[in-house]
């Protein structure tokens, strides 16, 4: 029979977050859909709400349930994600957050593309997409199946409901919709959960918490040392290369602040992991055969993914469970809501205006992006009605998120004089093929690699191979980026085989252009030798066209040239019978004059 008033209490929580969306919406700028305004709420998010959505980038409804679930199954010590995440914070403010948003960047490909070029951006573009979207699909399975224990209601009724309503406000509002709706949330979910907690520990069917029956802690066994270990780094450093972690990063006021935000929202998702973490554990206290539930016991893994509803549903008063229902529900729509703006942003900046409209004017870029938020939003939807194994797509995504983008992530922002582009391939590459050979069994992917420690019994590789991969994804990444770059400039390879024009055969980017001297001498291009050692290899134009931002790299002046240099640039332009050093801009062929 469905459940009356769980039905009202997801109707007024979906208003409450709407009517805040809506109203977060009209903070936007009159007139302004610039793509700084929609995409980072014009770099304008103030503290109080910055460390809401800095929190709410890693705690939603996955975050909860999977909590609850992992103290319920495994103990204390496997709940590894409360703190994974949360050094993956504090490291991302610590390397990341300062460097990304002092170059005013706008999404988090945009030092990818920098560095790489367009067309490796998009190929970089692809992990990051496919975890964003499988990511809001799977949250989006959870509440559909957390609805149907809870109040009856069907599950996909349920999903398509959740999905426009995150989708609605997030198409009109941007960032300020997604931050605003994520103080609300998070508020939802504290105090929702906290209001179950003690109804649910005095219920007569839980064991007191101390009792030796009850082994909530947990223990990892020698052999597992570095699976557990591998799935930590994971959590750590595979937690960093997000667009939803970036996008709140860069919307930051300074760069102070945002490595501020970083650190507390560390301390936020600590905080928010306890009411789940009590949950489980009164959980796994419960004779659930004594309860209401009717359903197999011991728990089948189905159940157990639905952990946190039950325990709302069967230990705890209707109108306790009503505060519940909509605490998880809200938590569902605040990842929800940021990962389809990700994947929305990503595209129509990285794909769409960067590699096929360079032209694209400001209100285009905006229009692809409300039109990606619809498909994105979709494409989730339909995913978590018709894939059963969701979050087995959504662990190999993140799986290549950590091999392939953390170590190109690291590279750029830190050490990009030693990478290109052939290194940036090559180590996609090498990192894709490691992981995939180890095998996913949430996809029923068998491993074609057995590393040394193969569980056969549970089929899973103890060996860390996912951490081996990143690594190898590192250590080719320097060493071709280090070989292309010493056969090229030691003449052992043509400039003509330089096909991604990042060593040698960089594109025209400084000409001489005047009148042909006597000799007959045609115009010759300056992007080697002195011109290419005082421009380097990128765009040299004040404003560089690719992330909308004053590049400071640009800012130079002749104190910074050494002599020898200056004055062979001074000896080849007045050669050419009082020719001129022009800087074009490829994207949109304007001219300045050197």
């Amino acid at each position: 029979m469905i459940n009356i008033a769980g039905i009202i209490s997801i109707i007024i929580f979906y208003v409450l977050i709407l009517g805040v969306g809506i109203w977060a919406g009209r903070k936007k700028e009159e007139g302004n859909d610039s793509e700084e305004e929609v995409m980072l709420a014009g770099r304008n998010i103030g503290l109080f709400v910055g460390i809401f959505t800095m929190t709410a980038t890693w705690v939603g409804g996955g975050y909860i349930n999977g909590t609850a679930e992992a103290i319920y199954t495994s103990g204390l010590v496997w709940c590894q994600a409360p703190f994974g995440y949360s050094l993956s914070l504090v490291f991302g403010g610590i390397f990341f957050a300062n460097k990304m948003r002092q170059q005013g960047y706008i999404t988090m490909l945009d030092p990818l593309q920098d560095s790489f070029g367009e067309r490796m951006g998009g190929l970089l573009f692809l992990p990051a997409l496919c975890g964003e979207v499988f990511w809001a699909a799977g949250i989006l399975a959870a509440l559909g199946a957390t609805l149907s224990v809870i109040i009856d209601m069907d599950h996909r009724t349920s999903v398509i409901f959740s999905a426009c309503v995150a989708v609605f406000y997030t198409l009109f509002g941007g960032l300020y919709a997604v931050a605003y709706t994520d103080v609300i949330q998070l508020f939802c979910i504290f105090i929702g959960l906290w209001m179950c907690i003690p109804f649910a520990w005095k219920n007569e069917h839980v064991a007191p918490l101390s009792s030796m029956e009850v082994d909530w802690i947990g223990e990892v066994k020698r052999e597992e040392l570095f699976y557990y270990m591998d799935y930590g780094l994971l959590l750590i450093f595979g937690g960093i290369p997000w667009q939803v972690y970036f996008q709140r990063v860069l919307s930051s006021k300074s760069a102070g602040r945002a490595q501020v935000l970083s650190f507390v929202a560390a301390f936020g998702c600590v905080l928010m992991a306890i009411p789940p973490v009590l949950i489980g554990a009164i959980a796994k206290a419960t004779a659930w055969n004594e309860t209401g539930y009717k359903g197999p016991y011991p728990l089948t893994v189905d159940e157990t993914s639905m952990i946190l509803p039950m325990v709302l549903q069967y230990l705890t008063p209707s109108f306790v469970s009503f505060f519940g229902l909509g605490a998880v529900s809200a938590a569902v729509m605040s990842s929800a809501d940021s990962s389809v703006l990700s994947a929305s942003s990503m595209f129509a900046r990285n794909v769409y205006k960067l590699i096929f409209r360079q032209k694209a004017s400001e209100m285009e870029i905006i229009w692809v992006m409300r039109v990606s938020i619809l498909i994105v939003g979709f494409l989730a939807t339909v995913m978590a009605l018709t894939i059963p194994s969701i979050y087995g797509l959504w662990s190999m995504c993140s799986d290549l998120v950590y091999v392939i983008l953390f170590p190109q992530l690291l590279m750029v922002v830190h050490f990009k004089e030693y990478c290109n582009t052939y290194g940036s391939l090559a180590a996609y590459i090498v990192a894709f093929l490691v992981r995939v050979s180890g095998g996913e069994e949430l996809m029923h992917l068998d491993p074609l690699i057995k590393y040394p420690g193969w569980d056969e019994e549970n089929r899973r590789q103890l060996f860390p191979f996912r951490t081996l991969a990143m690594l190898m994804s590192l250590v080719t990444l320097i060493g071709v980026s280090w070989w292309t770059k010493w056969v090229f400039e030691t003449g052992r390879l043509a400039p003509g085989y330089d096909f991604f024009h990042c060593v040698v055969n960089i594109p025209e980017d400084i000409q001489r252009v005047g009148e042909p001297s006597e000799e007959g001498e045609q115009m010759s291009m300056m992007a080697s030798g002195a011109m290419g050692k005082l421009y380097g290899a990128a765009t040299m134009v004040g404003k560089d066209e690719r992330n909308g931002r004053i590049n400071p790299a640009l800012e130079t002046d002749d104190d910074d040239i050494p002599s020898s240099e200056l004055n062979k640039l001074k000896g080849s332009i007045s050669s050419g019978g009082g020719a001129r050093a022009i800087s074009i801009n490829p994207i949109d062929n304007s001219q300045t004059t050197l």
